[in-house]
């Protein structure tokens, strides 16, 4: 759903509390400068922004749904998961900080190995991240691009922080099942995100993805820039097949990335869907 008369519902965006450039107070006031009826705040393994993204939606009169974008690797490769309403708890809980610690190694070594041909330096690095913030390959674009080495975020992910660069360390996460039961445990909806992405070199097949299904997930995201009409269509084909519903979303990085606010939209009725599934324990 890219466009709709209907309420503005993004359902994935990012603050600067993982890899995005706004605030959640920032992010929170371009939602209601964009028009946007409801908001997901998705950083990436923390919720951390929470608090301070609910004051100022309530604040605003902005309607928000809490979310994470939860890291998970499947054959070696990365996959998300968007957790709606799942508050870090118990095995979420040890989940991010695992994660988080796996990132901040992975950082430095990443850093490392680029200062041996470029001018940047793991403190370099640290100075484009927000207190407490995710560390994630967004802020090595950031000072690759503040040292003068390329224009822009997009530059460096298509070289020297692709997957495949010499550069290039990855860190630890759970599968997908892992996230999902996870997600569950603790009352959330967890929606794998731009699973079928042009610009990843790697998706997960029908069957993982029934797998997915078959351990709780409730849905796919299908409404992304980063989805053809061909894989929007596939998406929304299979999601029927087997009961499940699609959500569209802005995938929202402030200035790191071009996506707009808005540009992909929820369809409300899923929305109210979420919110029937977020368990009394998640709320």
């Amino acid at each position: 759903m890219s466009t709709s008369s209907a309420p503005k519902i993004d359902l994935h965006t990012h603050s600067r509390v993982s890899d995005g450039t706004d605030t959640p107070t920032e992010l929170i006031a371009a939602a209601v400068e964009a028009g946007l009826s409801t908001i997901a705040l998705t950083d990436h393994d923390t919720t951390r922004g929470w608090d301070e993204a609910q004051q100022a939606a309530d604040a605003a009169g902005l309607d928000i749904l809490l979310g994470t974008e939860v890291s998970t690797r499947l054959e070696g490769h990365s996959i998300h998961m968007l957790a709606f309403g799942a508050p870090a708890k118990g095995a979420l809980a040890e989940i991010y900080e695992r994660t988080r610690e796996s990132r901040e190694g992975r950082m430095k070594a990443m850093a490392e190995k680029l200062a041996e041909d470029f001018p940047i330096t793991y403190e370099d690095v640290l100075s484009h991240c927000g207190p407490g913030a995710t560390l994630g390959r967004p802020h090595l674009a950031d000072a690759l691009v503040a040292a003068g080495c390329f224009p822009d975020r997009t530059a460096a992910f298509n070289g020297p922080l692709r997957p495949d660069s010499p550069y290039y360390v990855g860190h630890w996460a759970p599968s997908p099942v892992e996230a999902i039961e996870a997600i569950r445990s603790v009352g959330g909806v967890p929606v794998v995100a731009h699973a079928l992405s042009k610009t990843r070199d790697f998706s997960p097949n029908p069957e993982q993805l029934e797998e997915m299904f078959s351990y709780g997930m409730a849905g796919m995201e299908c409404y992304h820039r980063d989805h053809s009409a061909a894989a929007q269509d596939w998406i929304l084909k299979f999601c029927e097949k087997h009961g499940r519903f699609v959500t569209g979303g802005s995938d929202y990085h402030g200035t790191g990335k071009p996506n707009r606010l808005g540009e992909n939209v929820t369809d409300p009725q899923v929305l109210v869907e979420i919110r029937r599934m977020i368990t009394a324990e998640s709320l």
